[in-house]
């Protein structure tokens, strides 16, 4: 795989990675090739610096296999949607940031790969906090990623939405899942929750 081959905006920003960051996908990309053990389990050193390289380089990777140069030649073409595939996985395998759960919801949607949709959703109730699933909310513009996320939300213990009522930015978004909690699943503690804000508003 020469890099080189992928065009300048690949090149210039696979030249500004970490060599940290270049060892991670290297070894996700033999991992992948050799349908052995895939990055979760692999032993990498990951940091927010890490997963804002990974994904300027999926951006990239992902504008260039749009380009009809790429689009003829078959072989480049697999390399690039290759290395796109080993970023996307690594990123999928450990971020917990609402920008990053985005760029990898759109990207499946775009591919109608459902499939990796549903194991977002997982990932979303499993490692995000209530702020980042709520700025998922206020920052996307895909009806379906907004349902996820609410639906995540309003799976979520009330005491890790409260927090949220006290941002100007999330305090709808909260009360939206502090709702549906209280209509849809009759629970009283957000009944509660909602009858208390009511009477703040009427004040």
């Amino acid at each position: 795989m020469m890099i080189k081959n992928f065009g300048a905006r690949v090149v210039s920003v696979w030249e500004g990675l970490r060599p940290m960051t270049k060892k991670m996908l290297v070894g996700a990309l033999a991992a992948s090739g050799a349908n052995a053990a895939n990055p979760q389990t692999q032993k990498f050193s990951y940091d927010v610096h890490a997963e804002w390289e990974l994904s300027r380089l999926l951006s990239a990777l992902d504008e260039q296999a749009k380009d009809a140069e790429f689009r003829r030649d078959a072989e480049k073409l697999s390399e690039i949607k290759q290395l796109a595939e080993a970023c996307a996985k690594v990123l999928q395998t450990q971020t917990a940031s609402a920008e990053v759960f985005i760029q990898l919801a759109e990207r499946a949607v775009q591919r109608n790969d459902f499939q990796t949709l549903d194991r977002l959703a997982d990932i979303l109730a499993q490692r995000f906090s209530a702020g980042e699933v709520a700025e998922i909310v206020r920052q996307t513009e895909l009806a379906q990623l907004r349902a996820v996320a609410y639906e995540t939300l309003m799976m979520m213990p009330i005491a890790h939405l409260l927090p949220l009522l006290d941002d100007t930015l999330y305090f709808e978004i909260a009360r939206n899942a502090i709702e549906q909690q209280a209509f849809e699943f009759d629970n009283q503690d957000a009944q509660q929750i909602l009858e208390q804000l009511d009477l703040d508003e009427m004040q």
